[in-house]
């Protein structure tokens, strides 16, 4: 084989010949495809400190701590708390105001403990989402904008051929080859950005399931508190 040929089809000299806008295809590829990853990275050390203090506070919490106690390092750890623990200090927080208050019956203020969590729940929740919908947008777009590019490169190598008198496989292999680049490309930026997406919804899922048991829990520990 001439080494001149295989230089010219390398991957390298394929990009730097392909049309401008194909090099912008695999451009906003590569730029999507290394935001994913860091995404995934932030993503997977934010899910992980979020199950790994949910689980801490839930050992406190039903190993028999006061809850007097408990609220008084929530509010001094506030920066460094999980969302359980913030969940759990709104409510309680609310809960002693609350109580105080003259003419308040019990539902009204089980009532309004339950919303000052639901807030706190929300709220946490809208954190533990950030950046999904972006790696969930890479992988749904991602293929098609490297389809687009692939499409692109065939049209131009089909149009040179026009000035060509006989067609051969060689003068189309290395357009076809470019344009091919961006579909590999695509899928690059797609694939991982799916397989995390599931993850990481599967994992939101599952925390969100747990505070909602917390706070179903800590509101009947409430309710029978204020009775």
């Amino acid at each position: 084989m001439n080494p001149t040929v295989a230089q010219d089809m390398s991957v390298v000299s394929l990009i730097a010949n392909a049309s401008v806008l194909v090099q912008l295809v695999m451009l906003g590829l590569l730029l999507a495809s290394m935001l994913s990853w860091y995404y995934i990275f932030v993503k997977v050390f934010t899910f992980n400190r979020a199950s790994r203090l949910a689980d801490r506070f839930e050992k406190d919490f039903w190993g028999g701590a006061d809850l007097n106690e408990l609220y008084q390092r929530a509010v001094t750890s506030r920066d460094t708390a999980g969302g359980m623990e913030r969940i759990f200090e709104s409510g309680f927080r609310e809960f002693m105001k609350l109580r105080k208050q003259p003419g308040m019956d019990v539902g009204d203020v089980m009532d309004g403990t339950r919303r000052a969590m639901r807030a706190t729940y929300q709220r946490e929740m809208d954190r533990l989402e950030a950046y999904l919908s972006f790696l969930a947008s890479v992988g749904s777009v991602s293929p098609y904008v490297g389809l687009f590019g692939t499409v692109w490169g065939i049209m131009n190598s089909f149009r040179g051929l026009a000035n060509v008198a006989q067609a051969t496989l060689g003068h189309v292999a290395p357009g076809i080859a470019e344009a091919l680049i961006a579909t590999a490309m695509g899928l690059f930026a797609a694939i991982p950005a799916v397989v995390a997406y599931n993850r990481f919804a599967g994992d939101l899922n599952r925390l969100a399931t747990r505070f909602d048991s917390f706070m179903e829990e800590f509101s009947n520990i409430l309710q029978r508190q204020a009775h």
